[in-house]
């Protein structure tokens, strides 16, 4: 496959950047996104020019660090991870543009690489879980209802991407901030600090510098773990009554 990119290129967050085109003649289908990326590093460094900088780790789709922006779309054409997206997804000949994360609250480190520290402040905002140290106790010793459970399991398998904040025309990331505060209010384990950990996080979310969430559902659309839109209104079920109760 001939495949022409147009990538962002920025060399500090102090300077402009601009998309720079590249070609690449000999892309196999079966190649990764991120191995695609690679091969342009190569032919880059032959050539006595910097490589393209992005973000990267596991390139299994768990860590949720390689995300970016391809042909307007987070992650690309496919949900799933970017480093999970293969080649086989374009046509011979095709021209891909490939951009960071879009988001004030994300600011370009270089290239195609964002700071995305906001996500570990946002969690950091929740504090912590009073639960009893010691040995694991049993299984079955704090019985939790199946659908509880399965809604938590659903929550918990958010990995932070960011494409959820880069997909919202809003830049919020109010789906991210959900999942984390909805697999521990579900849970016994969670509830001490339900009330304080719900407020904690959403005025985080918001002294961040991300935007306000109006439903529109584009974050979930986006998500390679398909996170559902109702988990934020079970945020704005938890902020309402914790406010009610005079958490606030």
């Amino acid at each position: 496959m001939k495949i022409n990119l147009r990538v962002w290129r920025q060399k500090n967050p102090e300077i402009d950047g601009k998309m720079v085109d590249y070609q690449l003649d000999d892309v196999s289908e079966d190649m990764s996104f991120l191995e695609m990326l690679d091969v342009l590093n190569e032919s880059l460094s032959v050539s006595g020019e910097e490589p393209v900088a992005f973000d990267h780790d596991c390139r299994e789709g768990i860590c949720g660090s390689c995300g970016v922006v391809i042909n307007g779309i987070a992650h690309g054409p496919e949900v799933t991870t970017t480093c999970q997206l293969h080649m086989r997804s374009f046509a011979d000949g095709d021209t891909i543009d490939v951009e960071p994360w879009r988001s004030g609250s994300f600011p370009v480190v270089k290239d195609l690489v964002v700071d995305r520290s906001s996500f570990d402040r946002i969690i950091q905002a929740g504090g912590y879980v009073s639960a009893p140290t010691g040995t694991a106790p049993d299984a079955h010793a704090t019985p939790v209802p199946k659908k509880d459970a399965d809604h938590a399991f659903d929550a918990a398998t958010c990995i932070g991407c960011g494409a959820c904040v880069a997909a919202c025309p809003n830049g919020s990331a109010m789906l991210f901030t959900a999942a984390k505060i909805t697999h521990l209010g579900l849970l016994p384990q969670g509830q001490p600090e339900r009330d304080s950990r719900v407020i904690g996080m959403v005025d985080q979310h918001d002294a961040e510098g991300f935007g306000g969430c109006t439903q529109i559902g584009e974050c979930t659309a986006a998500c390679p773990k398909g996170i559902p839109l109702h988990t934020i209104s079970r945020l704005n079920k938890d902020l309402l009554g914790a406010l009610a109760r005079g958490e606030g």
